[in-house]
């Protein structure tokens, strides 16, 4: 199965995989980002402008020694 775009996994990783990125709250810019915005929007935050916010999933970890990353590629999901 492929990894969908805006996908968020629960990792064990003390490094951040190629393809996603930790969800911290990390503010990215639109115009380099316009798919993973299509899907987010300003949820998260942003400027209303120019950036977007990831969510900030950091301290909701279940298990020990885990992390939240949410895909920045992969395949945009379709609604059926």
């Amino acid at each position: 199965m492929e990894t969908m775009l805006g996908e968020i996994e629960l990792f064990p990783f003390t490094f951040v995989p190629r393809g996603w990125l930790l969800c911290n709250g990390q503010i990215l810019n639109i115009a380099q980002n316009q798919a993973l915005f299509s899907l987010l929007s300003f949820s998260y935050g942003g400027d209303g402008q120019t950036t977007f916010a990831l969510p900030n999933l950091l301290g909701t970890e279940p298990v020990p020694n885990t992390k939240f990353y949410i895909a920045i590629e992969g395949l945009y999901p379709t609604r059926n």
